[in-house]
């Protein structure tokens, strides 16, 4: 898995919601997504930045820097 750029987030979800786990981008508002596993969670979600800066890029709305590199998962 190549090192992340933005900080992530990683969250158990409720067993009653599915179970699982949710990666959140805190610079990026609203970027988000899922996985059955932290990893696949962190893996899912680098393609959420990647769709998230191009349709900011599209849309000509700035794209934040990250605040700070992680090269390891959060978890709330």
């Amino acid at each position: 898995m190549s090192r992340l750029e933005y900080p992530v987030i990683v969250s158990p979800l409720p067993e009653q919601d599915g179970g699982g786990f949710l990666a959140t981008v805190p610079d990026l508002p609203g970027c988000m997504s899922d996985g059955d596993t932290p990893e696949e969670a962190i893996s899912n979600v680098q393609d959420a930045i990647s769709v998230w800066i191009e349709a900011a890029n599209d849309l000509g709305r700035p794209v934040p820097a990250p605040s700070r590199p992680s090269r390891h998962m959060e978890t709330a």
